[in-house]
């Protein structure tokens, strides 16, 4: 099977890029098994964000999250990507990543 493509919305690549080393070098890690077509090690669904939308959870001194859409056969969609300072996912990245999410699929449509 083929890799699949990466494609970062807004400025996820850039958000990733801001990650201390070790946590950007998982989430790389974790993209890659994406593209393989694996699961990643540590990742949950995110329904409130979108259908088949997932979060890829990296823990190496904090917590690192990488919100993609893998469902679409053409490419990875990165939507967003920050780290996560509170027990609770703050409420302006999941609707950044809603919002990406609304604007891909949109997209897709007029296609």
């Amino acid at each position: 099977m083929p890799f699949k493509p990466v494609k970062w919305l807004g400025d996820s690549r850039d958000r990733i890029r801001d990650f201390p080393d070790e946590p950007r070098r998982e989430a790389g890690c974790q993209l890659e098994r994406v593209q393989a077509g694996k699961d990643p090690a540590d990742w949950k669904p995110m329904p409130s964000v979108g259908l088949g939308v997932n979060e890829i959870r990296v823990r190496d001194g904090g917590a690192f999250r990488v919100i993609y859409v893998a469902k679409f056969s053409e490419a990875i969609y990165v939507l967003h990507a920050f780290q996560k300072k509170a027990r609770k996912t703050p409420k302006s990245d999941l609707e950044l990543a809603r919002k990406r999410f609304r604007e891909l699929v949109q997209e897709r449509k007029q296609q």
